[in-house]
């Protein structure tokens, strides 16, 4: 397996008890973080309030089902990945569960190991995605100028200005991903660096400071923009 950093977040939602308690038992044995529900409507409510790096959901839940969980995460903006569960092994299933969001798709019953190598693919694969360009101590652009080491930046009017720890934070992560929406989820997870988040208010706050110390029309923000329902974007 590949070794964790973080120790990374996965949520099963599964309604037979004796499958949920085992895959949950056997995962955190190979150091996952794991929390389990077992419906539909459960699913939505924790990826609304909690960051997964995975999701192994089941496709026949009570309430609704998987495939329409799925879907509703995606209408969502949620990339998460999705493993679904099935006792069906028909081709159609398999085309449904992918067609609709899902990014892997296992079989009842299902080999163990298969489905522990499974998951660490996808986690893996997932972070890839997310890997940032390497920044130094250091970065200039339009006039402007960050130093991430003493929490401090140089604004448009070429005043000092003071940076919070997480604002130096947030600062970072949106240029090494330039040109990329930074989705909240990410945002806050790798800045704030805990599961449960703080409203987006907190992140609209400092995106509004960002746009008075850089931009020269705040109004019309050619740096910092916000990708409505999405998350947020730095362009040079």
């Amino acid at each position: 397996m590949a070794t964790k950093s973080h120790k990374a977040s996965i949520l099963i939602a599964e309604d037979e008890e004796s499958l949920r308690e085992g895959l949950k038992l056997n995962l955190e044995l190979e150091g996952y973080e794991v929390t389990t529900v077992d419906n539909g409507p459960g699913v939505i409510k924790m990826v609304k309030n909690e960051y997964f790096d995975l999701i192994i959901l089941d496709i026949m839940l009570p309430d609704m089902d998987g495939i329409t969980v799925c879907e509703t995460i995606r209408m969502q903006h949620n990339d998460v990945p999705i493993m679904f569960l099935s006792a069906r092994n028909s081709g159609a299933d398999r085309v449904e569960g992918l067609k609709k969001g899902g990014d892997d798709y296992l079989t009842k019953p299902f080999n163990l190991e298969e489905l522990l190598l499974r998951v660490d693919k996808l986690i893996t694969k997932n972070k890839k995605i997310k890997e940032p360009q390497t920044i130094g101590d250091i970065y200039e652009f339009d006039g402007c100028r960050i130093d991430f080491g003493a929490h401090e930046c140089t604004d448009k009017n070429k005043q000092t200005q003071e940076l919070s720890k997480k604002e130096a934070g947030l600062l970072k992560l949106l240029i090494e991903h330039e040109g990329e929406v930074v989705s909240r989820e990410q945002i806050l997870q790798i800045v704030w660096g805990y599961n449960v988040y703080p409203t987006t208010r907190t992140i609209d706050n400092f995106i509004l400071n960002f746009r008075k110390f850089f931009e020269k029309d705040s109004r019309n923000p050619r740096h910092f923009h916000s990708i409505r329902g999405i998350g947020y974007k730095f362009t040079k």
